[in-house]
């Protein structure tokens, strides 16, 4: 079957809340973890569709969009356009969640983000500027789509005169991880949260 590379756009938005979601607990489905579907997709996909449509992409088959990748040439600055333009749309409907977190839901969690969004260390951004997320829904793994995905937002990045790429990914993750190091990345550092990578463009 023929799969597809192409510009994602507003159509595709239910199909990538969707992946987003089952996809979301450490590559594998979320669905039994959230009561609102898309919460993930909130965080760690859909903006960056609506705000950077020139960077985000879907891969497609028969089937439809089984896959994205979204992200941003300047991650600092999309920080500022989130907190402008998408969270605050957000916010009246989620409960910020109080303390302590180790009681938190899954929605809660995610709505804690979203009222109060975590931002990349310094330290990483400064060298490693853009960002990225992507995903593929199992039918698609395996066929060398996730490399063609990351092949055309790492030009896109290239064309818009970014110095370099980082990712955050669960250590859980095993997959991701190493799909990322096989692609190329570096790893720069494991926090308790997340394992970055980076890549000079």
């Amino acid at each position: 079957m023929n799969e597809t590379i192409r510009q994602a756009n507003t159509g595709d938005l239910d199909a990538i809340y969707e992946i987003a979601l089952k996809t979301g607990a450490s590559g594998e489905d979320a669905s039994a973890l959230y009561a609102d579907p898309r919460l993930v997709g909130h965080v760690y996909a859909a903006p960056y569709v609506l705000l950077e449509p020139g960077s985000a992409f879907v891969a497609e088959d028969g089937e439809g969009v089984g896959g994205y990748i979204v992200g941003t040439a300047d991650t600092r600055g999309f920080d500022e356009r989130l907190e402008a333009e998408w969270w605050p749309a957000l916010r009246p409907g989620l409960a910020d969640p109080a303390p302590p977190a180790e009681t938190w839901t899954a929605d809660q969690r995610m709505g804690f983000l979203i009222h109060h969004p975590f931002r990349t260390p310094s330290r990483i951004v400064a060298r490693y500027p853009s960002h990225l997320h992507i995903n593929l829904l199992p039918r698609l793994q395996g066929r060398g789509l996730g490399t063609r995905l990351m092949d055309c937002w790492l030009a896109r990045m290239k064309e818009l005169g970014s110095p370099g790429a980082h990712l955050g990914v669960g250590g859980a993750n095993l997959r991701g991880c190493a799909f990322y190091e096989a692609y190329g990345f570096t790893k720069l550092e494991e926090t308790p949260y997340a394992i970055w990578y980076g890549m000079a463009l």
